[in-house]
């Protein structure tokens, strides 16, 4: 692995050069992908050259240990400064591991999120309007910003269903575990004798699909318009502006009816339609793709349920990974890291898993090998 690392620290030389030159200067494709290339490889080749720092700094000290000529003071100092070194090389080892671990394509993308209502009737319609809200706090603590795409509301303020893009570097890397079955308890505002109703709602996260990343064919596109629906007042739409759009081949449908112009509703429309055919073609590819899902956190089934939160407990527990909060409130308005973080690193830790560095920087053997 170490001779890997070395490679790519010359790598890392060479782009750092070819970014000061003429000719890159003056190629805004090729600037933008070598810097993006950069950007990647630069804390791998910071952690690596930190660790070569390490490893030269404990071999001097176990040479002046191994010294018979120093004397004992000397030599005590010696051993602590070989433990210190030995120690920081293992932390920088754990780094390594976690930085050379293959990225995730999509994880600088924005993302696309659907909620729906489900088990509840009214109720869940209203936890739906929630999680909205919770999503919607919490892109604004991240600097996100969010753009809704479609809804449909219901007479309470709650959505049978809304999809919105939440644009931002990183964006799907914190979001994309959401995917799957949120159930509430609490006493609902329809509810006269204050019991207390489990309801749910699903929620989907795709990554944004550029055009470049799907190629749509608008022969294979069915486009219908029709009138906005919702739940009343002067604001509904009296005009065709709301569109369907069907993708034949495949038979994904998306509709779109928050604009008031119908151009506006087929843009995002297709910007929706794109991420699904985008997530159809991920899902479809070999069995890398479902291997690689079970061993992140959960089955990314959106049948799953991921996560209760329980209103007269002050509780949210993520059943993935048997994660409980107390602090449903603070969670609710868009405090989320603890339960994304903790998401994060159980699903590094999986990847992990067999992989391990042993101190020469070889791959540590599994019990199977």
């Amino acid at each position: 692995m170490l001779e890997q690392l070395s490679a790519v620290a010359e790598r890392f030389e060479e782009i750092s050069a070819a970014l000061c030159s003429q000719e890159v200067l003056t190629d805004r494709a090729k600037y933008a992908a070598l810097m993006k290339e950069h950007k990647r490889l630069q804390p791998i080749v910071e952690t690596y050259r930190a660790l070569e720092t390490a490893r030269q700094a404990a071999e001097d000290a176990k040479a002046m240990l191994d010294d018979g000529a120093s004397d004992k003071a000397f030599r005590e100092l010696a051993a602590e400064e070989f433990r210190l070194q030995k120690q920081e090389g293992e932390r920088l080892r754990r780094e390594l591991q976690i930085l050379l671990l293959p990225p995730d394509e999509n994880d600088d993308k924005n993302v696309i999120v659907e909620i729906r209502g489900g088990a509840g009737g009214e109720e869940s319609a209203l936890f739906a309007a929630v999680l909205f809200r919770m999503y919607g706090m919490y892109a604004e603590r991240k600097g996100f910003s969010l753009e809704v795409l479609s809804k449909n509301e219901t007479e309470l303020g709650g959505f049978k269903e809304i999809s919105f893009l939440i644009s931002g570097a990183g964006a799907y890397s914190r979001l994309k575990f959401e995917s799957g079955v949120h159930r509430v308890q609490r006493v609902p505002e329809t509810e006269s004798q204050g019991r207390i109703h489990t309801s749910t709602a699903t929620v989907a996260v795709l990554p944004e699909a550029e055009e470049v990343d799907v190629d749509v064919n608008p022969a294979d596109l069915q486009i219908d318009t029709f009138r906005s629906s919702g739940a009343g007042g002067q604001h509904i739409n009296k005009t065709e502006s709301a569109i369907r759009i069907t993708h034949l081949p495949s038979g994904i449908v998306v509709e779109c009816q928050d604009e008031r112009s119908q151009h506006k509703n087929k843009d995002k429309a297709m910007r929706v339609l794109r991420a699904k055919l985008l997530e159809a073609e991920r899902e479809k590819q070999a069995g890398a793709i479902a291997d690689e899902r079970k061993s992140q956190v959960g089955t990314g089934d959106r049948s799953e349920r991921i996560r209760t939160y329980n209103f007269p407990q002050g509780r949210v527990s993520d059943h993935r990974i048997g994660l409980t909060l107390y602090k449903l409130e603070q969670f609710v308005n868009g405090d989320m890291d603890a339960v994304i973080d903790a998401l994060i690193a159980a699903d590094t830790a999986k990847k992990l898993q067999g992989s391990e560095i042993t101190a020469d920087g070889s791959p540590k053997k599994t019990e199977k090998e």
